[in-house]
């Protein structure tokens, strides 16, 4: 009987410490060996002259998820989990959103039954905490914590999803006596709702002015304050999708105070600029996200967040809506203004191959940090045991990636359920080429390989933050 089921040979393997040149042996879908000349295997993987890094996990995805009237997202479980395995990313971790009204349960066993049988790769659920009823906060959510659910988001925008301070702090209080993590999307709910008024009284309703509503000093408030609040319970909480130098201050001033703060940013933030939005009539729609993408000075700073561990983590927040569509970008209401313009763009697939390119090619961050920033932080964060690097015991999530390889990105070539990108021609140098989740090739030699979708859900442990 052969010692493994495969052997990967003679690849640079990468952890968020060091790499180096060895085999990998596995077995029953885990790691079981690491060294030199390993034999007895059914299968081998030459990987010469390729990377072989842990699987990426993207902790910030939006997947099938509610969003208004008449819009629908363009992603769903198969096809976002299909871009993923693409993209070189093992886990994903999607937001389950409880609507007003709604229990948590509800909306977890709904947000499940579309996942069912439906995923390439692995996932684990975050919760959007809209409703902060009185079961909600005092038998759901640490039931909820319980079951293996340990992170949750919150909302500071957004009609409907907007919590005020007293409903944050009260949700703070019940993830401090969890022991939960606290996502916070941090903008100023009232300030943009003025801003908005008067753009629009103005006249200025064309899709560029969806980032005036939003300046900087928006995003920066909100940081300040979720800070703030998180201080006065003493709960551990992360900032997504960071997007520029004042908001990345806060959170560094924060860590250095000895403040359990984290932050999170985006591809938008370091490749993409306020100018995308100023594209001719309604272009500038497939670049309307929240917070918006700025300018080149904020791109500076977020790389800087990146380099010096500001930031602990580097997501996607893919967030998919069809351009050519009347239940996305070009909705009737749309039309008529920024203010109804779905919100949201998509980078499951191109997260990965985006940071590999412009940081780790372009000298920005070593190979190391980029593991890190991509799978083994996201896996320690978020509480996934046996997830995000390459160990003997964990799982054999594993990205095989051709680092010379050099194309631009196109919408012909990706996988998503999307008809556009916005990151077009952008040229990247590097991509991964083969995936494995849980010993399993799911794409091999950029060819998905098993179509069967055995992607599991992952129960979570404490965060470790």
């Amino acid at each position: 009987m052969p010692a493994f089921d495969l052997i990967i040979r003679n690849g640079r393997l990468a952890t968020a410490s060091d790499s180096y040149v060895a085999d990998i042996g596995i077995r029953d879908g885990r790691i079981v060996a690491i060294g030199e000349a390993l034999a007895g295997a059914e299968e081998v993987i030459d990987a010469t002259g390729k990377l072989v890094l842990p699987g990426g996990i993207d902790s910030h995805v939006h997947i099938s998820q509610p969003s208004g009237p008449g819009i629908v997202m363009a992603d769903d479980f198969e096809s976002a989990t299909r871009a993923a395995a693409f993209g070189g990313n093992s886990t994903v971790m999607p937001y389950c959103l409880q609507q007003k009204g709604q229990s948590l349960r509800a909306a977890l066993s709904d947000y499940h039954a579309l996942a069912l049988g439906n995923c390439h790769v692995d996932h684990s659920f975050h919760l959007i905490v809209s409703d902060p009823t009185e079961s909600v906060l005092g038998q759901e959510l640490p039931a909820l914590f319980a079951d293996g659910y340990t992170s949750f988001k919150v909302f500071m925008t957004y009609e409907g999803m907007a919590l005020d301070d007293y409903e944050m702090l009260s949700v703070l209080e019940v993830a401090r006596e969890a022991g939960a993590l606290v996502q916070i999307h941090a903008e100023n709910y009232d300030a943009i709702r003025f801003l908005t008024d008067r753009l629009e009284r103005a006249g200025k309703t064309a899709p560029h002015f969806h980032g005036r509503s939003r300046p900087i000093p928006v995003e920066r408030e909100a940081t300040h304050r979720a800070i703030s609040l998180a201080e006065l319970i003493d709960v551990p909480i992360m900032i997504v999708h960071v997007s520029n130098r004042e908001a990345m201050e806060e959170i560094r001033r924060a860590q250095a105070r000895g403040l359990k703060v984290m932050g999170e940013t985006c591809p938008q933030y370091l490749v993409l600029t306020e100018a995308d939005m100023e594209r001719t009539g309604m272009e500038g729609a497939k670049y309307v996200c929240s917070p918006p993408p700025r300018d080149l000075a904020s791109q500076q700073a977020c790389w800087e967040g990146l380099q010096q561990g500001v930031f602990s983590v580097f997501s996607s927040d893919h967030c998919p809506f069809r351009y050519e569509d009347e239940a996305g970008k070009l909705a009737p209401k749309g039309r008529s203004s920024f203010r109804w313009v779905p919100n949201g763009i998509p980078g499951i697939e191109t997260r990965l191959p985006i940071l590999f390119s412009e940081g780790v090619v372009k000298g920005r961050i070593s190979l190391e940090r980029f593991v890190a920033l991509t799978a083994t932080n996201h896996a320690r964060i978020y509480g996934l045991p046996n997830k995000g690097s390459i160990a003997v015991g964990y799982d054999a999530d594993i990205a095989i990636w051709d680092p010379e390889l050099k194309r631009p990105i196109r919408q012909a070539d990706l996988h998503h359920g999307v008809d556009y990108t916005p990151y077009e021609d952008l040229e990247i140098t590097g991509w991964p080429v083969s995936l494995l989740v849980r010993g399993r090739l799911v794409v091999r030699d950029g060819m998905l390989s098993d179509t069967t979708k055995l992607g599991r859900h992952l129960q979570r442990t404490r965060p470790l933050v």
